[in-house]
């Protein structure tokens, strides 16, 4: 199984030749390393081998290729986010009947938000000095150990201690990091998007599946199913996850930082914001994000009140939206990013979410969501896809882990501030009033996003 992933022709590579070559001085040469400024180091960034070619790394070095790798990628993702939603299916009816309100539900909800959002950037920057292997696995054992806990949650103590091996379960950055590590910045987006496959198709099957074993069999049953999934998930990561996917020279400087540096340096974490764009983009990621994380959040609480929908007729619902999805992710995305730059495609994503949330205001039964939820999970898709792409681009290859883990993170953000936020406006104001939210907020974002797009063209003309 492959250890690192060296360049195309880097076994050739001896002393004489790093000596003569200026490229491969530049490399080596602490002091012409990645900067905020230059994110890729002196001179244009290296060529990531493509996937299919014979040169490719995993051709070099390891029994599986990169197109296999990447399938089963994919594939660790899709089962990962299945149990995920099995459990997602099942929570609120085992809170309901330990005696849990909205504000109580809540509560749990902020915990788990709370708990990723330490653990996001610490995960990301562990994949990145250990390897996306260990990383990966890490988070397999974790959900294995958190569905086990969720079987045997008889008590609301039990319900909330379940949750703290969250800190540790963040696959869906870790399959990403595996991705942007083996593709082209060029179809990096295109890549990313197909994870929205995985989700799609995790989101079928798990809603699907949890509804209708907890209906038949309990919640306890049903959790255990979980946990032998996730067992299955770790299987995977052992067997097909090489132990490091970055390209040799990036890996090499990992190595070093790792020798010197700890996971828990903060310091390390957040100087990526001082790199170009990234802030702008990150915090266009938080403000735009919030009303719709808000909503996502409550949207089990709303299909169970607002909607008065069964367990087993939510799990047909989020199937519903999971198909949306794949279609949107499969067959959507790629054509878009294909054809439009990235940042036309983030000011369409906004200002079609500022559109959705009008729509929101006067949607009163399941069939209007069904049909608001095509444009709702083009504009959620694409806005997430595209920011993704933009703030991996902006880093060096060596932090893509840690980037990845800060955009998990803004999720995390959102779960931990939007059940508060949800649970007191659906109580006090109903369901439009997340509608009027989303409006107000994404109108103004879309508007700075276009006087800065129009600020950059006249830049250029000048």
């Amino acid at each position: 199984m492959s250890d690192s992933y060296p360049g195309p022709g880097s076994r050739s590579l001896d002393r004489r030749t790093a000596a003569g070559n200026p490229r491969v001085r530049k490399m080596s040469d602490p002091a012409l390393r990645s900067s905020p400024e230059d994110p890729h180091g002196v001179g244009s960034p290296p060529k990531v081998s493509d996937p299919g070619s014979r040169n490719s790394p995993a051709d070099e070095q390891g029994p599986h290729s990169v197109q296999t790798i990447l399938r089963m990628t994919y594939l660790i993702a899709a089962l990962d986010i299945t149990w995920l939603f099995v459990q997602i299916s099942i929570t609120p009816y085992l809170a309901k009947r330990l005696g849990f309100d909205t504000l109580w539900f809540g509560y749990l909800q902020t915990m788990v938000g709370v708990i990723q959002l330490l653990g996001g950037p610490i995960f990301g920057r562990f994949a990145d000095l250990f390897g996306a292997r260990m990383a990966l696995a890490l988070s397999s054992s974790a959900s294995v150990v958190y569905f086990v806990l969720l079987a045997m949650a008889d008590s609301v103590p039990m319900l909330f201690i379940h949750k703290l091996p969250a800190i540790f379960m963040h696959a869906l950055p870790g399959t990403q990091m595996v991705v942007a590590d083996l593709t082209e910045p060029e179809k990096r987006a295109d890549a990313l998007a197909k994870l929205g496959l995985c989700f799609g198709f995790g989101m079928i099957t798990g809603s699907s599946l949890g509804g209708t074993l907890s209906t038949r069999y309990g919640e306890t049953f049903t959790a255990c199913m979980s946990a032998a999934g996730s067992l299955l998930s770790l299987a995977l990561v052992l067997k097909f996850i090489p132990k490091h996917t970055k390209k040799r020279t990036s890996q090499e400087e990992a190595d070093k930082r790792t020798a010197k540096g700890s996971v828990f340096n903060l310091g390390e974490i957040t100087r990526l914001m001082k790199f170009p764009g990234v802030a702008k983009t990150f915090t266009v990621k938080i403000i735009s994000g919030l009303p719709g994380g808000v909503f996502q959040v409550m949207f089990s609480i709303i299909a169970m009140d607002f909607f008065q929908l069964k367990a087993e007729q939510t799990g047909y619902l989020m199937a519903y939206i999971g198909v949306v999805q794949m279609v949107i992710q499969g067959g959507v995305i790629g054509r878009l990013t294909a054809r439009f730059s990235e940042d036309t495609l983030l000011l369409l994503s906004v200002g079609l979410t500022s559109l959705i949330g009008l729509t929101q205001i006067v949607m009163t039964n399941v069939a209007q969501f069904c049909f608001i939820l095509i444009p709702m999970m083009l504009s959620l898709s694409l806005f997430n896809v595209i920011t993704d792409s933009m703030l991996t681009k902006s880093v060096p290859p060596t932090d893509t882990g840690t980037m990845l883990g800060m955009c998990a993170s803004v999720q995390s953000l959102l779960r931990t501030i939007g059940p508060t936020i949800g649970g007191f406006l659906y109580q006090n104001y109903g369901v439009s009033s997340f509608g009027c939210i989303q409006f107000g907020v994404n109108s103004l974002v879309f508007i700075y996003l276009l006087r800065s797009s129009r600020g950059r063209t006249e830049a250029h003309k000048e």
